[in-house]
């Protein structure tokens, strides 16, 4: 995958909600593969561009993924004497920055691809989230789909159902009432979902709940089900009012749980390294950092 540019290859992991490392070549001395300001874009199974090759990319690349494991954004700077760490005869030595993007968190599985779900992706398409979009019926999907669609033709979608990640959001719109059912079944004993949208009536509502209490289902575990899905607020029988109303309601709830995470964080004054520290750590010499403008700039290089 060489051929791809680094920042066509960013675009693709952000569109595609993937996590990926950013390395740039901070600076370098004597003979190097390549130059300064040198790109590439790693992720768990690809790279794209190139630093240069060798065993430098390689010793960079294995660090980079080692970092993804822990699938946060981070920044980590790493220098390497290619002759004396790194056994390359060019002899030199290469500064390297790698930044990692965490994979999207905002995961959203539609089961059905009647007309209310294929509305719906015409605005999930344009968030920041990662869609599976499962139904048995291939004729149903688009020949093409956004970048952080994934079109799933499956003739067992409670089994896509059991083997969604922790976290995801489900929303069931078949056209099936017994499918429907099916699949509310299996979200509700799935042990991580956030989300569990149902469409339908307040009559389908009762009816699936009288059934869920019949298979000793609890309380608890029913009032996960929020049908009809939506936001009341914003009424509509069209399928684009009905997505517009499902959507909205995705976006409160991931909202919510951003903030919720937010509050859990100790220090949300600082993020990152300070200016304090960057100036320590990268000069001892003062006259490097230029304050005649707006704010502070430090020159990395002559």
């Amino acid at each position: 995958m060489r051929s791809q540019h680094w920042f066509d290859a960013v675009q693709k992991c952000q569109h595609k909600g993937e996590a990926y490392a950013l390395v740039t070549v901070l600076g370098c001395t004597g003979s190097t593969p390549r130059d300064q300001s040198s790109k590439m874009v790693i992720t768990g199974e690809k790279t794209y561009d190139t630093i240069g090759g060798g065993h430098l990319e390689f010793v960079v690349t294995n660090k980079a993924r080692e970092l993804l494991v822990a699938n946060t954004d981070s920044q980590q700077i790493d220098h390497f004497p290619l002759g004396a760490s790194l056994g390359q005869c060019c002899g030199g030595s290469a500064t390297v920055l790698i930044e990692t993007f965490a994979a999207c968190d905002f995961q959203v599985a539609v089961f059905g691809a009647g007309h209310v779900a294929k509305a719906l992706m015409n605005i999930l398409s344009g968030l920041p989230c990662k869609v599976s979009w499962v139904d048995s019926r291939a004729e149903l999907f688009p020949a093409e789909t956004a970048a952080n669609i994934n079109a799933i033709v499956s003739d067992d979608p409670t089994y896509e159902m059991e083997n969604l990640p922790a976290g995801a959001n489900v929303l069931i719109l078949t056209h099936n009432h017994q499918l429907d059912y099916e699949l509310t079944e299996a979200a509700l004993k799935h042990p991580g979902l956030n989300h569990i949208g149902l469409i339908g009536s307040d009559t389908k509502a009762q009816r699936f709940i009288r059934r869920l209490e019949a298979r000793e289902f609890s309380q608890g575990d029913i009032q996960r089900v929020i049908c009809p899905v939506g936001l009341s607020a914003v009424p509509g029988k069209l399928p684009m009012e009905v997505a517009v109303s499902i959507a909205g309601e995705l976006i409160a709830l991931q909202h919510q749980n951003e903030d919720q995470l937010d509050n859990k964080q100790i220090d949300k004054k600082q993020r990152g390294l300070s200016w304090k520290n960057i100036k320590q750590e990268l000069t001892n010499d003062q006259r490097s950092v230029d304050t005649t403008g707006t704010g502070a700039s430090l020159k990395l290089s002559d």
